[in-house]
């Protein structure tokens, strides 16, 4: 059965990927700030349960290294950066994501930390058994292919290493159900185009998460992709939901 691939622009000739990349850049100065007002700030709070996952797994482990794909304009980076004696490694395929980071990384004195790199999530520049942990927050959807992408993060992920997702679901109970569905179809492109250069881009995010699979089907994908134990979290009545997985 043939899957309907979401894009950020309906009559563009170029693949998933590029336009992805050609959204991010396009609405990386307003990223941090529409992101706030879209999640009513809900999303530093998931954050921080990510954070706590991968500290208390690599707890015992000395000179972590983690990976934290995906990573935008470094939120995640920046917060899994508390926890000790850690490297990490933010990657993005988006420049204007990234040169976004790069300032908060500065600003905060954690370059020392914190490396940010332009890159592939589906080609990872690492080799095998690089990381103790591995971070996602609000990007798996966005991979043009998933399982290729899932296969490299396993590839580059240590034995017994740590992996986490953090991306939006959806609610399945009366009314969160209702309302969730009424908020990505209407206010959020609204919203979003309001505020950034690229309404397009706050039509292509809610559509992408509408039907990207959730819960238990993502939990199959990734057993199917090499990591032997998965389990899902829904926060916030399932609006999002934090995956953790090993291998």
């Amino acid at each position: 059965m043939h899957k309907k691939v979401v894009t950020p622009y309906k009559n563009s000739n170029l693949g998933k990927k590029e336009q992805v990349t050609k959204m991010f850049d396009e609405v990386s100065s307003k990223y941090d700030f529409l992101n706030r007002i879209l999640t009513f700030g809900l999303d530093i709070g998931w954050r921080k349960k990510v954070v706590k996952l991968v500290d208390k797994h690599t707890k015992s482990r000395k000179s972590k290294k983690f990976l934290d794909i995906a990573t935008g304009t470094g939120d995640l980076a920046i917060m899994l950066a508390k926890i000790d004696d850690v490297k990490i490694t933010g990657l993005d395929i988006s420049k204007g994501m990234l040169d976004v980071g790069i300032k908060k990384v500065k600003k905060k004195q954690l370059e020392h930390k914190i490396d940010m790199v332009l890159g592939d999530s589906e080609k990872l520049p690492f080799a095998d058994n690089s990381f103790d942990a591995i971070t996602v927050g609000f990007g798996v959807r966005n991979f043009e292919n998933l399982d290729i992408g899932l296969q490299e993060i396993h590839r580059v992920l240590k034995s017994n290493g740590i992996f986490v997702v953090l991306e939006t679901s959806q609610p399945t109970k009366f009314p969160m159900k209702q309302f969730f569905k009424f908020y990505s179809k209407y206010v959020i492109p609204t919203i979003g185009g309001l505020f950034s250069r690229d309404k397009k881009a706050y039509s292509y995010l809610p559509e992408s998460a509408a039907l990207f699979p959730y819960g238990k089907k993502f939990n199959n994908i990734l057993i199917k992709n090499g990591f032997t134990i998965a389990n899902d979290n829904p926060v916030a009545f399932g609006i999002s939901t934090i995956y953790t997985a090993t291998n």
